[in-house]
């Protein structure tokens, strides 16, 4: 399954790993699919890094909440790992905190890998991810230009335009 997230920026098309975390998944796809990611921002975007989203747009930047109205627990997985650029990752803040933050690495970080559940990776748009990681912030990485996700389109298949 894959999203494009329509961007202020451009698009990001996004490969979710449905097999591999289900319960992340099902989550990223549901608040995908009811819009509750139209209108969010990028409210954090740390240069060589990673750039988060996934609050509600009617919410402040601290709103993470998943589909169950509740925290979800992690699905780490070994073999899914921030080795690159373009990966995608549950948000959170500690163990068993998900909700619906997520990030997109600007760079490999594997200093998270067994903290937080990588559920995909950028498959189209890294022109979009270097326009993001070009917009000035400020010194606690809060962008000083509003960016945002405007929509977000579903794809069955993957590799679907």
């Amino acid at each position: 399954m894959s999203v494009t997230l329509h961007t202020s920026a451009g698009n990001l098309k996004i490969e979710v790993f449905c097999e591999s975390v289900s319960k992340t998944a099902e989550n990223f796809l549901a608040l995908c699919a009811s819009g509750a990611y139209d209108g969010s921002p990028f409210h954090r975007s740390i240069p060589s890094f990673m750039i988060q989203s996934g609050s509600p747009a009617s919410a402040g930047p601290k709103v993470s909440t998943s589909i169950w109205g509740s925290d979800f627990e992690d699905e780490i997985r070994p073999t899914l790992r921030h080795n690159a650029r373009g990966i995608v990752s549950m948000a959170n803040k500690g163990p068993g905190t998900n909700g619906s933050q997520f990030f997109i690495c600007y760079a490999a970080a594997p200093h998270l890998d067994g903290k937080n559940t990588v559920f995909g990776r950028v498959i189209g748009g890294m022109d979009t991810l270097d326009v993001l990681e070009a917009k000035e912030v400020d010194k606690k990485g809060r962008p000083k230009d509003k960016m945002t996700i405007e929509s977000v389109t579903m794809h069955a298949n993957p590799l679907a335009v």
